[in-house]
Order: structure tokens, then C-alpha cells, then sequence
């Protein structure tokens, strides 16, 4: 039998954004199916009501959040964190500070993640939260390495020990859950706008 977790619906999501910098687009593989894949996501945070948590890796060395997200990420107010570390996982202390905390019976995240690397900074900062007791739903399309064998192997950890492997337009439906609720328009309406850049991140992202 399944686990609760593995079951149960996404009910309290949130979006983390792992590492997408400027330094990385041209050594990432399929780096741009992933931003293509965040934006949608992040498009959709606003009639899913979805809190974003955002990081960049040494800022100074590697470069700001690419300009095609930080469009969508000004004067959000659906931004709830935007953190520079040099820790590999999102779960700094900093971080850490702003998220429920489940083992106070506070409630679970679901937590949506995209970024780089799967299977460095995407697998421990999945690792870190499983830890805490929240639920991850690895995007499948929206993550990436430099090699691209390495997703594989760290999308087969991340599951093993717990996390949900999916897609974005997956996650989008399973949130909305209903055609009646108030954000089914415009979700539906940016899915049906971005089909084609969807199929193509599926099909260069989704086989591993």
C-alpha cells in the first residue's frame, strides 16, 4: 500500500525556484525548457494563490536570477523569500526561518520544486524538507544538470525516499482539482497558450 504521503493531494503548495542564474544558461542542459517550464509555473502562482521561495547560489560569482523570471518576480507579492546562499540546499537557516514547521504542528508545505542542479542543490534541498516533515513534488520538466545523465539517478533518489516525480502541467490541474474553481480561466488559458513549449520540455525533459 501506498504511503499517506505519496497519496495525498497537494492542498498547501509553494514554488521553490533552485539556482537559476545567468552563469548557468549556456552549460545547463536544456536550460531553456527549464526557464520555459518555471515561468509557466510562476505565471500560474497568481490564480493558484501560490507563494514563491527563490534562491541564487554565490550571486556575486554566478550571477543574478535570469532577467525571463524576474519579470515575472518584482514586485510579486506572492514572493516570500528571495535568498542568496552558498549552502547547495535552498534549506538555509535564513530560509528555514520563514517555513511552517511541521514537527511543531504547524502545517505541511507541498512544495513544487524547479531549478538546478537535479543532483546537487534540487536533491538535498528535497532531502532537507522531506526531513521536516514536508511534502515534494519533484517537476520533472522543470529540473536540470549539466550532464544530463545525472537527473536521472537523482530523480530516482529523490523518489525513493519520498518525494512525487510529475510534471508542470500535471501539478496545474491536480491544484486547480475542479473546473468550477476561480483560477480554471486563467490556468487553463496560459496552458493552452504555452502547449507547445509544454510538449517540448516534456519531451526533452520527462525521459530519463
Amino acid at each position: 500500500m501506498a504511503s499517506l504521503s505519496r497519496v495525498t493531494r497537494i492542498n498547501n503548495p509553494a514554488l521553490f525556484i533552485c539556482d537559476l542564474q545567468e552563469k548557468f544558461r549556456h552549460a545547463i542542459y536544456e536550460f531553456p525548457k527549464v526557464i520555459s517550464t518555471t515561468t509557466k509555473l510562476l505565471r500560474a502562482s497568481t490564480p493558484l494563490n501560490i507563494p514563491i521561495y527563490i534562491t541564487t547560489q554565490s550571486r556575486s560569482k554566478l550571477g543574478p536570477t535570469v532577467p525571463e523570471l524576474t519579470t515575472h518576480l518584482t514586485s510579486n507579492p506572492l514572493v516570500r523569500a528571495d535568498l542568496d546562499k552558498t549552502l547547495f540546499s535552498m534549506i538555509t537557516p535564513e530560509m528555514e526561518s520563514l517555513l511552517p514547521s511541521p514537527e511543531k504542528g504547524e502545517k505541511a508545505l507541498d512544495v513544487i520544486i524547479v531549478g538546478i542542479e537535479t543532483h546537487i542543490c534540487v536533491v538535498q534541498t528535497t532531502m532537507d524538507l522531506l526531513r521536516r516533515g514536508h511534502r515534494v513534488y519533484v517537476c520533472l520538466d522543470g529540473v536540470s544538470s549539466v550532464n544530463k545523465e545525472e537527473r536521472g539517478v537523482a530523480v530516482a533518489r529523490m523518489r525513493d525516499a519520498g518525494a512525487i516525480v510529475t510534471t508542470s502541467e500535471s501539478l496545474l490541474f491536480e491544484m486547480l482539482g475542479d473546473a468550477g474553481h476561480e483560477g480554471f480561466r486563467g490556468v487553463s488559458g496560459l496552458v493552452r497558450e504555452m502547449k507547445e513549449e509544454t510538449r517540448g520540455a516534456v519531451e526533452g525533459l520527462a525521459k530519463i
